[in-house]
């Protein structure tokens, strides 16, 4: 049977495909997402929500979702060799608006497709993508499913089909790196434990080589006393040579092998730091960990997220969150481009810019997982980085370096994530505003901070915005703490920063001018704010 033709098609319903449907559909793109299982699995796979997907989830308005059903993670407790060693605290500067948290998967799965359906698009599952190829106009696909296959003809297509993925496989693309010769069980259970609220377990023990030979991580659940707990497989349940799958990616659960509840117990005797009884299993697997990096993200029309393009250690919950910004990257790249409005060369800086943070991670990751436990980085630094606070792309072909001599503080460049303050006043809201707020459900923003000299810059700024499509840009100016408010009316909005957090998060002495793009990155940071600034950084991105 022949489908109709759709402007993008997502191949894989985790929370990567989920947040790429999401984000283009919010932009008006058509598209369907296909999923080969028949539903969602009941797994806590990936546990940990990192800040930075909180902040993207506050800008696409679901967040509060999230909250309801998720729990706080404050620190780790470390054990070594049954000794207690310092906890790890995830502590973040007062400016970040949300901390970690812990969200089994399914439950990031249902908050995303009950908000995809809001915009009429249901997941399709029983649905396998069988091959596909692309010329210049777009990608011819075929589907198998519930009714027989079906061809269809889309102008994008968009992997996010996992370890083993189809689409990475159709596109030739190499998937270097290796597998650790360890195995691991997974469960789910409930505790009759006191440990503090809020806190990963991490219990590690040497042999007289100083190798690891026995662990224990347990991450807090929703629930009462309820954790995702990993550890060693023990000898009566290993496979000395596990077999990888057809694509020779040893990586993910495997259903063939489930451990007990007493093989569960019997690490917690020796492992955990008081006595403590599991109970109530929900679930119970096998698996293995490879680490594995793409050559490349796209390959003309068709793209590659997640896990299809980095597979690595769990150390720290990077995995899924990198698969989501992975997604959110190319989704409002890719809504431009369907609308015709995208530069050239916008849609090629989707690798450009999420390759080297997938190489960071898998990198990372894998000298994490290897060396020893209690060593953890606790600096401030280190707890950014794992919140991916710190993820940016100041080396992008689609930002706009300042010049020698432009700098005028000390905050964020292009490139870096655009940081939240408070204390915004505006002349109707009776409260403060968080610039997050000005920037939640926006695509691009315009931000001009000034000390209230609009006559210099503003008009030309703001005749340059005329020509993008509509609501491509929103302009706001933030007017210095002690500037002096125009007399008149101004083409765009104005808040005064009451408590200088703006001038203080932002480093800025002189008016200055930010372009904010959809994903919270800066595309542009212009001192003086200069039209002629302004214009290179649209001309990259739109056409």
């Amino acid at each position: 049977m022949n489908g109709g033709a759709v402007d993008v098609l997502v191949v894989g319903a985790g929370p990567v495909g989920l947040t790429a449907a999401v984000e283009l559909r919010r932009r008006g793109v058509s598209c369907r997402i296909v999923d080969r299982l028949p539903a969602r699995l009941p797994y806590a796979k990936a546990v940990g929500i990192q800040p930075r997907t909180l902040e993207l989830w506050d800008r696409m308005g679901l967040v509060a979702d999230a909250l309801d059903a998720a729990v706080p993670l404050r620190g780790q407790l470390v054990y070594v060799d049954g000794e207690e060693r310092e906890p790890l605290r995830l502590a973040l500067p007062p400016e970040v608006p949300y901390g970690f948290a812990a969200l089994p998967q399914y439950e990031t799965e249902r908050i995303l497709e009950a908000f995809l359906a809001r915009f009429g698009i249901s997941i399709e599952r029983d649905t396998e993508l069988v091959s596909f190829a692309q010329d210049d106009d777009g990608v011819s696909v075929l589907l198998t499913g519930r009714a027989g296959e079906e061809e269809l003809r889309t102008r994008y297509l968009v992997g996010c089909d996992g370890a083993h993925s189809t689409v990475r496989k159709g596109l030739g693309l190499t998937f270097e790196g290796g597998a650790f010769p360890e195995e691991y069980m997974l469960a789910d259970v409930e505790t009759d434990w006191d440990l503090p609220y809020g806190y990963t377990l991490r219990a590690v023990h040497h042999d007289a080589d100083g190798r690891t030979d026995d662990l224990l991580v347990c991450i807090p659940l929703p629930g009462p006393g309820r954790y995702r707990m990993s550890m060693l497989v023990p000898p009566e349940l290993s496979v000395s040579a596990a077999p990888a799958a057809g694509d020779g990616v040893a990586h993910g659960l495997e259903g063939s092998r489930a451990p007990a509840l007493a093989d569960i117990q019997r690490v917690l005797d020796r492992m955990a730091p008081r006595p403590v009884t599991a109970s109530a299993m929900r679930w119970s697997s096998v698996f293995r960990i490879s680490h594995r990096l793409v050559d490349r993200y796209s390959e003309g029309r068709v793209f590659v997220a997640g896990d299809a393009a980095h597979i690595h250690p769990p150390t720290g919950a990077q995995g899924m969150n990198t698969g989501i910004q992975d997604a959110w990257n190319l989704a409002w790249k890719l809504a431009l481009a369907v609308g015709g409005s995208a530069a050239p060369g916008l849609l090629a800086s989707y690798d450009a810019e999420r390759r080297p943070v997938g190489e960071e991670v898998v990198g990372r990751t894998v000298r994490h997982a290897r060396r020893s436990a209690g060593a953890a980085d606790q600096g401030t630094a280190a707890v950014l980085r794992e919140a991916q606070l710190l993820v940016g792309y100041p080396d992008s072909p689609v930002v706009v370096r300042p010049s020698p001599g432009e700098a005028d503080g000390s905050g964020p460049g292009p490139g870096e994530r655009a940081p939240d303050c408070g204390g915004l006043a505006g002349e109707v809201p009776a409260y403060p505003l968080r610039l997050h707020d000005l920037l939640r459900g926006r695509e691009h923003v315009l931000l001009v901070y000034t000390d209230g000299a609009w006559d210099s810059y503003v008009p030309r700024l703001a005749a340059l915005t005329g020509g993008l499509p509509a609501g491509r840009l929103t302009a706001y100016a933030v007017l210095t703490e002690g500037g002096t408010a125009y007399a008149g009316a101004t083409p765009m909005p104005v808040y005064r920063d009451a408590r200088g957090e703006f001038a203080l998060r932002y480093g800025v002495r002189a008016p200055t001018a930010f372009v904010v793009r959809p994903d919270g990155y800066l595309g542009a940071r212009l001192c003086p704010p200069d039209a002629e600034g302004l214009a290179e950084y649209l001309a990259g991105v739109f056409a």
